[in-house]
């Protein structure tokens, strides 16, 4: 037990490591090129900190300066997750080719990483915390415990998913790689309104590589917007806004140069995109069907569980209260795919049924 105990916390400590250390070299080249009227270098590393946690989803409370106005930043983008996923996995596969011989269950092994990935997370957390800027370091420990052990269970001796899982995993697979070839069908029709967004920021060499980065990470939120618009129910883009096709109502976005490809008013037309979701349904029954009402059923809940997920993670506030709706409502995004899916579903049931009969 002590082998694998020094064993993973080193290699959870290489885990973070790997993230921490380029974040750090980032926080740096930007603390360096702003200035900073303290002239400390202890920003620098928080902000590595705040960026890493940020890579966890994990929702931060600020005091914005100079009025120590409240915001928070919860809108953080799904595509950072890879980052300490990936790191994670890696790590753990290193540990568990050097714990080769002391161990007899793997899930311990997993479940030990696991949580002091956590521990070590929550520790980062609650030391970071300023006046400014304070992670909400309760909620580390669940969030990095999740991932880490998501990260370790593909890794190693891996756990065969069922057939249920595997079929909701497909089905999601399907709506997010659909909404991506939208988003990027929408960035080449309206490449010069995001190249406009972009040149008015000025962010110089080093800041476009980074902005450029940050687009990409938010890609699959937008994936999740794209796929909300075309459910019917849209989203916000700050408080008291709605893009969808029947409602429009837009006032003043931020700079983020993703937002270019936003539409310009109204489109009915766009609840064509329903079928789309129906199709899903369709898929679904006929897919989990052959292996039983059970299967059937369980994919369901995994799809639904799963539309939670995204719809939570592609959700939240933008630092200001104007921006303090941002990305998709997730009762009405998940009551309106899962509705769709659910008219798929039962039309397919319903046919077989008289099929059978």
């Amino acid at each position: 037990m002590q082998r694998v105990l020094s064993v993973s916390l080193s290699h959870v400590i290489r885990a973070a490591a790997f993230l921490l250390l380029p974040f750090s070299f980032i926080a740096l080249i930007a603390w360096a090129t702003a200035g900073s009227t303290s002239g400390s270098t202890t920003d620098p590393i928080r902000g590595a900190v705040w960026i890493w946690l940020g890579a966890h989803h994990i929702p931060f409370q600020l005091a914005l300066p100079p009025t120590g106005l409240a915001g928070y930043l919860t809108y953080l983008p799904i595509g950072g997750l890879v980052l300490p996923f990936f790191a994670i996995r890696s790590s753990f596969s290193r540990a568990v080719v050097r714990l080769s011989g002391y161990f007899h269950d793997i899930n311990g092994v997993r479940l030990i990483f696991s949580g002091l990935y956590a521990l070590l997370a929550t520790v980062l957390a609650f030391i970071s915390r300023a006046t400014a800027v304070s992670p909400q370091w309760y909620l580390v420990p669940i969030f990095s415990f999740l991932i880490s052990l998501a990260a370790t269970l593909t890794a190693g001796s891996r756990v065969t998913p069922s057939r249920a899982l595997r079929i909701a995993g497909r089905l999601i697979a399907l709506i997010l790689g659909a909404g991506l070839i939208v988003i990027f069908a929408l960035i080449l029709l309206n490449f010069g309104q995001v190249k406009n967004i972009t040149i008015s920021l000025q962010p110089g060499i080093f800041g476009g590589i980074l902005l450029l980065f940050l687009n990409i990470l938010y890609l699959p939120n937008a994936a999740v917007a794209v796929a909300a618009y075309f459910s019917g129910t849209g989203f916000a883009v700050g408080a008291g806004t709605l893009v969808s096709p029947y409602w429009y109502h837009l006032g003043q976005i931020p700079a983020l140069p993703l937002l270019g490809v936003l539409p310009t008013s109204r489109a009915p037309i766009a609840l064509v995109g329903a079928i789309f979701f129906v199709g899903i349904g369709v898929l679904l029954a006929l897919w989990s069907l052959p292996s039983g009402f059970q299967t059937f059923l369980q994919s369901f809940i995994f799809t639904t569980a799963s539309l939670v997920i995204l719809a939570y993670c592609a959700s939240g506030s933008l630092i200001t209260s104007e921006m303090g709706a941002m990305g998709v409502s997730i009762w009405k995004f998940v009551l309106s795919v899962v509705g769709e899916i659910a008219i798929g579903a039962g039309v397919t049931l319903a046919v077989k049924s008289r099929k059978s009969a």
